[in-house]
């Protein structure tokens, strides 16, 4: 299921108000709230925070390649062989 570009995977509870709506996740944290105000977020519970005024919290793993690892170092790196 899309909702407004999220793609929503697993169980999810929707409950709906006068001025908008919540999603909950299947442990009962909100996932994302609308309200009538044009006011909204959505949150990966304690990973990732995203709001209408821009505010962001991501807390993912990123991963990045070595050119990436370099750019924002700014310098040329080499990797070592793993120990066994």
């Amino acid at each position: 299921m899309k909702l407004k570009g999220i793609e929503l995977k697993g169980t999810y509870k929707v409950r709906y108000y006068d001025t908008g709506f919540v999603i909950y996740d299947e442990k009962g944290n909100t996932f994302y709230r609308e309200d009538g105000n044009a006011y909204w977020f959505r949150r990966k519970y304690e990973i990732y925070y995203e709001n209408s005024n821009g505010e962001i919290i991501d807390k993912r793993v990123k991963e990045l390649t070595i050119e990436e690892i370099e750019k924002l170092l700014g310098y040329k790196i080499k990797i070592k062989g793993e120990r066994k």
